[in-house]
């Protein structure tokens, strides 16, 4: 199969790549270099350029006429960032998104797969979570995301196009040959800022919500191996019809966790477990649009999938420290 990664120099667009690779298909690569670097595209099919840009979408289409799939996973991520620069996230997220559907329903390549987020889900007592539950996005960011999972279900009832729609929970570590992993010089991933406290290039890390109603007072989330998530694009990819008419729908939400909720103090305890040594900490009220967290249930994944997440937290986290000794190798900095 041939599949179309928009995104596919991000951090889990590249590894997704591998994994699409690894699985004997073949990823096309589309994106605008605005974040993720040119050297995690590697040697793959690349087309520089936006997604909103539909003549480049017809380009690509016309020279890879046998495209099964699009995986859509180009677009802003930093929760922040997007409480400061709603502008841009709902330009980029929401506005080429649209753009980006409609071409490709229009070049009759109507299958989607969507990254999209359990940021979406209003806190729940308990924490773990199904695709009906309630939602409450409580940022920018989460709403770009909530706006384009009601825009595939709308086009998916009016027109061709298809869509799987897949909330990632936290995804962490690093393609499991150390080829790609987290890019930004300083990461705004709770694993990245750990890694980096570690290493000494932070005086400590900062645990965000301290107060929080959990078991230990912090955030509590569901930390899935990167790999892992590649994985399940790679199942969702190769039985995109069958999942859909299992379900009878022209679309189908599905969470992407490991099914089990860490909170972040454990979350350093496991890493220091890791390490081998402690991680300086500090506190700091929560950032602006964080939320309290939860976890996934992931019935619906291993249902229609055929899907669970293979590699533990401690294998993720050893991941991370791994391409933390190697990034700067390929890509010029620490």
């Amino acid at each position: 199969m041939k599949v179309l990664v928009t995104g596919g120099a991000g951090y889990i667009g590249s590894v997704t790549a591998k994994a699409l690779e690894v699985a004997g298909h073949t990823p096309v690569i589309l994106d605008s270099l605005l974040t993720g670097p040119h050297v995690f595209v590697r040697d793959r099919i690349f087309y520089e350029g936006d997604i909103a840009d539909r003549a480049l979408l017809a380009r690509i289409v016309e020279e890879h006429p046998d495209l099964d799939a699009t995986i859509h996973m180009a677009a802003r991520i930093i929760v922040p960032e997007s409480v400061e620069q709603p502008y841009e996230y709902y330009r980029d997220n929401v506005a080429k998104s649209l753009e980006l559907f409609d071409q490709l329903q229009q070049l009759g390549k109507p299958r989607v797969l969507f990254s999209s987020s359990a940021s979406l889900y209003a806190p729940k007592e308990g924490f773990e979570v199904v695709e009906a539950d309630p939602l409450a996005p409580n940022s920018p960011y989460a709403r770009t995301k909530h706006m384009m999972e009601q825009v595939l279900q709308d086009m998916a009832v009016a027109t061709d196009l298809r869509a799987i729609i897949l909330r990632y929970f936290n995804p962490i570590g690093s393609d499991p040959d150390l080829e790609s992993g987290i890019y930004a010089k300083e990461p705004s991933h709770v694993l990245g800022q750990l890694v980096m406290a570690a290493r000494g290039q932070k005086d400590a890390f900062t645990i965000t919500g301290v107060e929080h109603p959990t078991r230990d007072g912090t955030g509590i989330r569901d930390y899935i191996h990167v790999w892992d998530v590649a994985q399940a694009h790679v199942r969702a990819v190769e039985q995109f019809d069958q999942v859909l008419a299992a379900v009878g729908e022209p679309s189908v939400v599905i969470n992407l966790g490991t099914g089990d909720g860490t909170t972040v103090r454990e979350l350093v305890a496991a890493f220091e477990n890791v390490f081998g040594s402690q991680v300086p900490i500090k506190e700091a009220p929560p950032r602006p649009g964080d939320a309290i967290g939860a976890y996934a249930n992931v019935d619906r994944a291993t249902e229609l999938l055929d899907w669970r997440a293979s590699l533990s937290l401690e294998d993720a986290i050893a991941s991370a420290l791994a391409w933390g000794e190697k990034r700067q190798e390929i890509l010029g900095y620490e």
